[in-house]
């Protein structure tokens, strides 16, 4: 590494036949002012990618014996890690030259925790894949700005989730909040360490100059389901405050009665009632998480509810009927919440 640029290690997960491990790891090699390595983790990788790059220059292997999902698998890359700043990369994603080291600058600034990329679709490179996520009141998260222009989105602001597929991090920061819950294995972990960041005063920002492609595919796939779910409760029976999620009951009751509905009429149900079964089977690791995470906390949810947004707005899927209806009940539901908190 060169010792007077920043040094920034990048986790890079390598998974079944993802044909882009190879460009993304030689793209982040390639990053221009900073002095970047890779840590690449073989989660299960089935095209010889891995083997190709094990030895490389400023490549570093990390071969577990099991598929230790995105959670599990960043923090074995991180655990292997030996630069100042950490970073997280999808593995079909590319970084533009200058990316990793707009990313490093915001992540550099003490009061930041996560510095998030301007993720772009790789085959519409002007259109958005997330310009950081929104975390909605009953714990459901997607990727901000999903195809708006990123020229809309040309100015660093704070945003309340970063995205996992292109994110940096003081190596300080990221020891300090423990890593991912390798409990999470996949999906909502990125949200997850966001949120933990806000209730520790630290902010997340979204670094509109630091490019990163996407080859990005909405997936629907019954493990999917189950672990969006799943850990969708995980983060509000975690994070949130007691007096929080009492005020939340309700609709959160609803909407758990509309997601069973919602897995019968698709064919995921056993994956919504496994979901529900791990919580309830897990109860000790989800106190204790608790305990963790609310000791931990120098913020209330009363200081962080403007983070919070009521409505479901994503673009990614067609919303059911009546989502405008939905959507002004719980603002309705969170203006008075608000009040109370």
């Amino acid at each position: 590494m060169t010792p007077d640029l920043p040094t920034v290690s990048v986790v890079v997960l390598a998974y079944l036949d993802e044909p882009w491990v190879e460009r993304c790891v030689e793209a982040v090699l390639a990053s221009r002012g900073v002095a970047a390595d890779v840590v690449l983790v073989d989660n299960g990788c089935t095209t010889g990618a891995v083997q190709r790059l094990d030895g490389s220059p400023g490549v570093t292997v990390v071969s577990p014996d099991e598929n230790l999902g995105f959670a599990g698998g960043c923090n074995a890359g991180a655990a292997a890690a030996r630069g100042a700043y950490l970073g997280l990369v999808n593995a079909d994603a590319v970084v533009e030259p200058d990316a990793l080291r707009h990313l490093v600058e915001v992540a550099s600034r003490p009061d930041v925790g996560i510095a998030s990329a301007s993720i772009r679709l790789a085959d519409e490179p002007e259109l958005l894949n997330s310009c950081g996520n929104p975390l909605q009141i009953l714990g459901l998260s997607w990727s901000g700005g999903f195809r708006e222009p990123a020229a809309e989105h040309a100015a660093e602001v704070d945003v309340t989730c970063a995205s996992g597929a292109g994110a940096v991090l003081r190596r300080e920061v990221w020891d300090a909040l423990g890593g991912f819950p390798a409990e999470y294995f996949a999906y909502h972990e990125d949200a997850e360490l966001s949120w933990r960041c806000w209730q520790r005063g630290l902010r997340v920002r979204y670094v509109p100059q630091a490019v990163v492609l996407h080859r990005y595919e909405f997936s629907r796939n019954p493990t999917k389901f189950f672990l969006v779910e799943r850990n969708r409760l995980l983060l509000l029976l975690t994070a949130y405050e007691r007096r929080t999620l009492l005020l939340l009951l309700p609709p959160l009751l609803a909407l758990e009665l509309a997601m069973l509905l919602l897995s019968v009429s698709q064919g995921w149900t056993r994956q919504k009632l496994r979901g529900w079964l791990w919580v309830a089977t897990h109860l000790s690791w989800v106190r204790q998480r608790r305990l963790l995470l609310q000791g931990q906390r120098t913020r209330s949810d009363r200081q962080l509810a403007p983070l919070l947004i009521a409505e479901v707005t994503t673009t990614a899927i067609a919303l059911p009927v009546g989502s405008q209806t939905l959507n002004a009940i719980l603002r309705l539901w969170w203006r008075v919440v608000r009040r109370l908190l």
